[in-house]
């Protein structure tokens, strides 16, 4: 009997990705490798994408540039600093073009981070007052 094999046999199918990613207004598809702002899409190429989809990862959190370098490109740290610099201004040209210029950020300590909403600050806020 040809019975298929449970998902045990084939670990790699065993994870699932999600193909939405919300960013505020921003709507990032894995499908299609790109963003959209309600029904009108960036246009981003390959590297942009791949950049808003590992800091939408973890929103919030600052990125150094050493680590988008060597996460996306697989290069070691440094070798595409002015690579991922263009990229950054790129990106951030065509999010302004939907009010979005201020989604990526820098984050502390130097690298960028992903704002949940454009307003959303990235510096730590006053501490909370007891009372």
């Amino acid at each position: 009997m040809n019975a298929l094999p449970g998902l045990g046999h084939f670990p790699a199918r065993d994870i699932a990705t999600a193909r939405f990613r919300e960013a505020g207004d921003l709507t990032l598809d894995l499908t299609h490798r790109d963003g959209r702002v309600e029904d009108r899409w960036l246009g981003l190429d390959p590297r942009e994408f791949a950049i808003l989809w590992r800091l939408a990862a973890r929103p919030g959190e600052s990125v150094s540039d050493a680590e988008l370098t060597a996460d996306l490109w697989r290069a070691r740290p440094g070798t595409e600093a002015a690579d991922l610099a263009r990229l950054i201004v790129r990106l951030r040209a065509k999010l302004a073009a939907f009010g979005l210029a201020d989604l990526v950020a820098a984050g502390r300590g130097g690298g960028h981070a992903l704002a949940a909403r454009p307003s959303l600050s990235l510096a730590p806020g006053p501490e909370p007052r007891g009372h």
